[in-house]
């Protein structure tokens, strides 16, 4: 049987789901971003509980069949994007619907009717997020995060990091660099 979990997007939610199932006597096979494979089934008290301990924590146990399936979604853009210099070069889109075994297009309105905003800018999103982490990081160049997140040329990354942030890529990095300068000079 498995249980699908919403906002659960970290290592830390995936401990924390393991942890509350634990405590609840739950066994499961896996635990991975948004999905819980659990052996055989789980008692409606069982049930409860757990959502009841999710929902205290941010998170939510899925019952509707659309928002699991948008769940699916963000969470294979989530692995996507996480490990897009693993991943091979194909287009978004057909990689989602691969992955999920749907039509794009049923997967794109379903996820805009529940989210209200489209799976391109979502991944957008997603992907600008992955990049100001790359750059706090400070271990690639800008080309070789634009490589790495399969962008066009570096003036694409810079153009959609600018739409988003408001800040160019440059400007956001030496933001933190200031920052960590005031932090020592005040130590």
């Amino acid at each position: 049987m498995k249980l699908y979990i919403k906002y659960m997007v970290s290592l830390r939610c995936k401990m924390f789901v393991k942890d509350e199932l634990k405590k609840l006597g739950i066994d499961f096979i896996s635990v991975d971003l948004g999905v819980v494979e659990i052996k055989g089934d789980i008692t409606a008290k069982q049930r409860e509980a757990l959502s009841a301990n999710l929902k205290n924590s941010g998170l939510e146990l899925l019952d509707d069949k659309k928002n699991v399936l948008v769940e699916k979604i963000k969470s294979v853009i989530i692995e996507m994007v996480q490990n897009k210099n693993e991943s091979p070069i194909v287009n978004d889109s057909n990689y989602i619907s691969e992955k999920l075994g749907y039509d794009y297009n049923y997967l794109s309105n379903t996820f805009s009717e529940v989210k209200g905003t489209t799976i391109q800018n979502y991944i957008i999103q997603h992907k600008i997020e992955r990049v100001k982490e790359l750059l706090l990081y400070d271990e690639l160049t800008l080309t070789e995060i634009a490589w790495q997140l399969q962008y066009s040329s570096v003036a694409h990354l810079s153009n959609q990091f600018k739409k988003v942030t408001g800040l160019t890529p440059t400007y956001f990095k030496e933001l933190k660099e200031k920052r960590e300068q005031n932090f020592e000079s005040v130590q």
